[in-house]
């Protein structure tokens, strides 16, 4: 692969591996797998992985631990940095040690199973596309099999069909927040090959990932005098973080973009406005010289 074509960000380099190398999977296409306390492997799997966290799996995790976001993302989250990354990444912190296990694994399993992340609940699924875009997916979305030589729950006789396993998970929820997420990742600003500045993806990282300390920003500045939120949504995001999350996927739209899925108030445009004429008049008025100022 030629330098040009080349990336680094850890997200792209397993897309890659995926479309290359695993057979691909429709909702009807079955399987046979099971995980409980009596596969041999049990536990075994949930060490040394990249496990890639949405804001939705941050937003669950973080209020399962009675967490503050800052806290949790300090905690057990990783934020590698590469030249070519086009937004955020978050990836969960294994142990600092030899045997890099997930901080949440017990002897009884996860220990926040019923809020999980999205890798985790899809295991042994995965899901990818040959292209996604702004307009929908390019090319066949489909499934594929993660098979790993330490996972005996292959072993096991419980068949699924893909559709099966995903209900069965509560993949739904998770896939409805990625979506509006996936929104913002592959916006056509990229495709065009905007780049986001420091000081937007900071931006971009706090409102999707922090939202406690996003919270702050939307309810201690003037954001909300100067757009057009409706009153139930604005009380609904001081305490639901779920509302909040929709709102800053709105928030960013417009900021980041320049959509208009945030709508500016009347009177900050017409005070705009006002300020760019005074700039303008100022702008085309001759100085005046010290004969005339003296008049």
């Amino acid at each position: 692969m030629s330098d040009e074509n080349h990336t680094t960000d850890p997200r792209e380099q397993l897309k890659d591996k995926i479309l290359a190398d695993y057979p691909r999977l429709g909702s009807e296409d079955k399987f046979t797998f099971a995980c409980h306390p009596d596969v041999p492997c049990f536990n075994r799997c949930c060490n040394d992985v990249n496990i890639f966290l949405s804001p939705y799996d941050v937003l669950r995790m973080k209020k399962c631990l009675g967490m503050a976001s800052s806290d949790f993302l300090n905690t057990y989250a990783l934020l590698p940095v590469q030249k070519d990354m086009k937004t955020p990444v978050v990836v969960l912190r294994m142990n600092d040690d030899e045997s890099k296990v997930c901080p949440f694994l017990t002897d009884e399993g996860c220990g926040i199973y019923s809020d999980r992340p999205w890798p985790c609940r899809m295991y042994p699924l995965g899901l990818a596309a040959q292209k996604d875009t702004p307009d929908g997916w390019r090319g066949d979305r489909f499934y594929f099999l993660l098979q790993e030589e330490v996972c005996r729950g292959f072993e096991e006789p419980k068949e699924w069909t893909v559709g099966e396993w995903i209900e069965n998970q509560g993949i739904d929820e998770y896939d409805k927040w990625g979506e509006g997420f996936k929104e913002l990742t592959i916006h056509r600003f990229f495709e065009e090959g905007g780049v986001l500045t420091p000081e937007k993806m900071h931006m971009f990282f706090t409102a999707c990932y922090d939202l406690d300390k996003f919270r702050g920003f939307v309810f201690e500045s003037t954001l909300l005098q100067r757009f057009e939120v409706d009153e139930d949504f604005v009380e609904e995001m001081r305490y639901d973080d779920e509302e909040l999350l929709r709102f800053a996927f709105l928030w960013l739209r417009f900021t980041l973009f320049g959509e208009k899925a945030v709508k500016v108030k009347e009177h900050v445009i017409e005070a705009y406005k006002g300020k760019l004429e005074k700039k303008e008049l100022f702008e085309k008025e001759p100085s005046k010289g010290p004969e005339e100022e003296s008049r």
